[in-house]
């Protein structure tokens, strides 16, 4: 089964997340803060990393720089979540290693789809 890390310090949005893609017929995984995601990562080897841009202790930006730099991990790809959508944010997040920037709020179908694009895009 395909596993999904979800990095968003705010509850309510990440348990919508993982509702979304259980529903889908993922596996998901959740982290509530950037030092979560990055030792998750390591822990769980998962498909696809979703990691909101602000988060507590270690922002989203941060801990994709830490995943793209472990030779395990660098191949896993990772979208960024943000309320932002400044073309600034966005290519921060690009230089980063982010494959994609979702802007918040996307209706649930469109983060599956989106998912299931980056998915196949990747072979998985």
């Amino acid at each position: 089964m395909t596993k999904i890390l979800i990095a968003e310090d705010e509850r309510d949005i990440r348990d919508l997340i993982a509702f979304t893609l259980r529903f889908a017929g993922y596996e998901v995984v959740t982290a509530a803060n950037g030092e979560e995601a990055v030792e998750s990562a390591a822990q769980e080897t998962p498909d696809l990393i979703l990691l909101d841009v602000r988060m507590p202790r270690m922002t989203g930006y941060d801990a994709c720089k830490l995943i793209k730099s472990d030779p395990a991990l660098v191949d896993i790809p990772v979208v960024f979540l943000s309320a932002k959508g400044q073309e600034s944010e966005i290519q921060t997040g690009l230089e980063a290693g982010a494959e994609e920037y979702l802007l918040k709020p996307f209706a649930p179908d469109e983060l599956t789809a989106r998912v299931r694009a980056i998915l196949s895009k990747f072979g998985k």
